[in-house]
């Protein structure tokens, strides 16, 4: 009995480190929102936002993974790299609920300030899972590769983040796209680099909101500045 209380603590330990017990609180916001929309105007109007939600939590899920192997596993860093990758391929679905705004409208039976309270929320959980999930993964790359190395890590998973939200919305491909159209998004992606002033709308879009996850990274990390968790 008391192995499984240890064990539970430590669990707990764990988890409160990856701060999934204000994710979940953040989520269920979410989701009971959706709920009161569906019940008050029985439709199910802005029901992408459940699919993009539990697209969101993929990435946290892996940098768990990733962790969790990292603690078992002192030393081996490269169990990580497979859950690593997985997480860097789907990171930008959890920022990307903040596009989900171009579909408010005002629309019959809900007040428009309902609408733009629940896609807040939703948009918030995204960005919370993204921010939370990336600390983690920066953490062990520093205590691997140094504290400027996880920078630059940090820097280019955030622009490539923002550059994923915009194949995403705009050229319309999925993270598991990777696995089956490499070329194609490649090709997609540099017809558009080496074509800037054909493509300010690329540069300005993934600019901004490359900027926008920026400052919500620092924002959370000031707040947040336990950089020595998996030591």
């Amino acid at each position: 009995m008391q192995n499984l209380i240890n064990d539970l603590q430590s669990l707990h330990r764990f988890l409160a480190r990856q701060t999934i017990y204000p994710i979940l609180l953040s989520t269920f916001l979410a989701l009971a929102l959706f709920s009161a929309r569906v019940f008050q105007s029985h439709s199910f109007s802005y029901r992408n936002l459940i699919w993009n939600l539990f697209l969101a939590w993929l990435p946290y899920l892996f940098s768990i993974w990733a962790a969790a192997l990292y603690i078992s596993r002192p030393g081996r860093w490269w169990v990580i790299i497979f859950p690593g990758i997985l997480w860097l391929i789907f990171f930008p679905n959890a920022p990307y609920i903040i596009t989900d705004f171009l579909h408010l409208a005002d629309r019959p039976g809900i007040p428009l300030w309902f609408d733009i309270l629940m896609l807040a929320a939703f948009a918030w959980t995204g960005c919370f899972l993204a921010i939370a999930s990336l600390r983690t993964m920066q953490i062990l790359v520093k205590n691997h590769l140094g504290w400027f190395m996880s920078w630059v890590f940090a820097g280019t998973a955030l622009t490539l983040g923002g550059i994923g939200i915009y194949l995403g919305r705009f050229s319309r491909w999925n993270s598991w796209d990777i696995f089956f159209s490499p070329k194609e998004i490649l090709f997609d992606v540099a017809v558009r680099v080496v074509n800037p002033l054909s493509n300010l709308n690329f540069f300005g879009f993934t600019a901004i909101i490359t900027a926008f996850l920026i400052v919500c990274y620092l924002m959370f990390i000031s707040i947040r500045r336990d950089t020595n968790l998996y030591r």
